[in-house]
């Protein structure tokens, strides 16, 4: 395991997703910020989560993930909606290309024709 679980709020479970998405230990998390790991996790492949957004930004400012209110919260759900709205629009790539290909991705499943 890397040193990503020495970071507030991310247990083995995310660290080992973050992992996955190319982020490998908390210098690479803080050097690109919680919003770029977010995205990365979502090209990854994990299911969005304003939740697990939230936390990962408090984690890196060493605050406890329920610290989070009001109008820094209302101002950091605005730029998650924004990353799913990004991230959705982006062109597939790598198992999610090749399954949309065969007509078994996310494409099919909204009628799309591979």
């Amino acid at each position: 395991m890397s040193d990503l679980t020495d970071i507030p709020n991310i247990g083995p479970a995310t660290a080992r997703a973050l992992i996955a998405a190319g982020i490998p230990d908390s210098a690479a998390l803080r050097e690109i910020g919680a919003h770029e790991a977010y995205r990365r996790l979502l090209i990854a492949g994990e299911r969005p989560h304003f939740i697990g957004y939230y936390v990962l930004h408090m984690g890196l400012q060493g605050r406890p993930w329920n610290d989070c209110r009001g109008d820094e919260k209302d101002k950091l759900r605005a730029r998650f909606d924004a990353l799913l709205a990004e991230v959705r629009g982006a062109p597939l790539s790598g198992i999610e290309a090749e399954l949309d290909r065969i007509g078994l991705g996310s494409s099919s499943a909204s009628g799309a024709k591979p």
